[in-house]
């Protein structure tokens, strides 16, 4: 799929706001300094359609990107340790919550994860908690430029053995690098080929 046009939508912390449209919606969510606004702007290939920060926690809001005309890009705040007060972040992780929740547009999340690390409980838990309320999920494993093709296969490795010792079988997973623009075909391709399939039933 090749993205021929990326525009802002619209910002708000309010699930019942979002856009009325029944358009497919993927959302992007991840650890707060997990490159998460480099990975939308690669794949829109938009330098500056996210904005990228040196402080995590920035993205506080739902944020709805169009895409092509016909699907939106969903960019959500991250989980973990933001520099926010703890009361900012639990409004912020209760409409997390209400979003992944309520909102019927939604074909699939993508769950960031920096492939630089060991399986962390903070992305683990988050996981587990979108299987026992039943999101569907890939995850996104980003800066794979940081290591060696070796390394990366172990540490993907090391969260598949972490994984399998409750999931039935592995989250389909893809290995990106914002800077490389390693993995941008594989992700626009998956969703193009959903988007295909609702079209098609």
């Amino acid at each position: 799929m090749k993205i021929k046009s990326a525009e802002f939508v619209m910002s708000n912390s309010d699930v019942a706001k979002c856009p009325k449209s029944m358009l497919p919606e993927y959302a992007f969510i991840g650890r707060s300094n997990v490159g998460k606004s480099s990975l939308i702007n690669m794949l829109t290939g938009r330098k500056s359609l996210a904005k990228t920060s040196g402080r995590p926690g920035k993205t506080q809001l739902i944020n709805h990107f169009l895409i092509n005309k016909n699907w939106h890009l969903v960019d959500l705040p991250g989980y973990g340790y933001a520099r926010v007060s703890k009361s900012s972040k639990k409004v912020f992780q209760k409409f997390i919550t209400q979003y992944f929740g309520l909102r019927e547009q939604l074909v699939t999340a993508f769950v960031l994860v920096d492939i630089r690390h060991k399986p962390q409980h903070v992305d683990l838990d988050f996981m587990r908690w979108m299987g026992e309320h039943e999101v569907p999920f890939s995850i996104i494993f980003t800066k794979a430029d940081k290591l060696k093709p070796n390394a990366i296969l172990k540490h993907v490795e090391d969260y598949k053995t972490v994984l399998l010792e409750t999931w039935e079988c592995m989250p389909k997973y893809f290995v990106t690098s914002s800077s490389k623009t390693i993995g941008k075909d594989d992700v626009l391709e998956y969703i193009g080929s959903l988007n295909t399939n609702m079209e098609s039933n």
